[in-house]
């Protein structure tokens, strides 16, 4: 089970609740941020050889201190939604592949939280596991089509490789980079992300608790900056 969590495109139902909290925003960087991810993983078998899997990705977001000192917002960002086409059987070299579209849907209830676009493009993933190491890394790219056009456009592309190890005691040791490129400012975001997660039973539910640390070696004028957190708790619903 520890096994198909590292994995992003698993047969396996899955709500994974990612906190994150950054700081060093503003141009004083004084802000903070606190960002709560709500993913939910849900596979459907579309035939016989191939998988279509569902991920979601709904931020619920706290942030103080920017754009301006005094500014404070709490609200719904924007989400995004991923659909991946993937094979059940491995390539011939044991990898995992997935490909498909991805959508930027305008969700944000405050104007500061959301980008006010409408945004699409390709995703894809692919994966390799290997005994107790998974190794892969996943990328999208979004190119806003409608929305307000008062606000800036969206062009983006998204690379996350990723690897973990995994022990016989079902503990996951895992680093990633979850790198954005914005085309419209030419200006990278990049943090890098260590944690530890370990799988449980509470019950008869199946959860995944964790957490870690990163660092930006690189962000935007006014983005986070330095060292930031991430807890990890992840409801699993294996199928029948």
């Amino acid at each position: 089970m520890a096994k198909q969590l590292a994995n992003p495109i698993a047969s396996l139902v899955s709500v994974p609740l990612q906190l994150n909290y950054d700081d060093g925003y503003g141009t004083g960087g004084d802000g903070e941020l606190w960002r709560l991810n709500v993913q939910p993983v849900i596979p459907f078998s579309a035939s016989d050889d191939w998988n279509v899997i569902s991920r979601t990705i709904l931020p619920v977001i706290d942030q103080d201190g920017f754009p301006g000192a005094a500014d404070s917002e709490t609200g719904l960002g924007d989400t995004l939604q991923s659909l991946f086409f993937s094979p059940k059987a491995l390539t011939e070299s044991g990898w995992t592949w997935g490909v498909g579209p991805a959508l930027l849907l305008p969700t944000a209830t405050e104007d500061v939280l959301g980008a006010e676009q409408w945004a699409g493009g390709p995703t894809a993933v692919a994966l390799r596991q290997s005994g107790s190491w998974t190794y892969g890394a996943l990328a999208n790219h979004l190119e806003s089509f409608a929305g307000d056009g008062d606000r800036a456009d969206v062009s983006a592309t998204f690379l996350q490789p990723f690897l973990t190890y995994i022990t016989p005691t079902q503990t996951t040791f895992a680093i990633n980079t979850e790198s954005t490129y914005d085309w419209e400012t030419e200006q990278w975001s990049v943090p890098v992300n260590l944690s530890v997660s370990q799988l449980l039973k509470l019950g008869d539910q199946l959860v995944q608790v964790g957490g870690g640390v990163r660092y930006w070696l690189d962000s935007p004028s006014g983005g986070p900056d330095g060292w930031g957190l991430r807890m990890n708790l992840v409801l699993v619903f294996p199928r029948p």
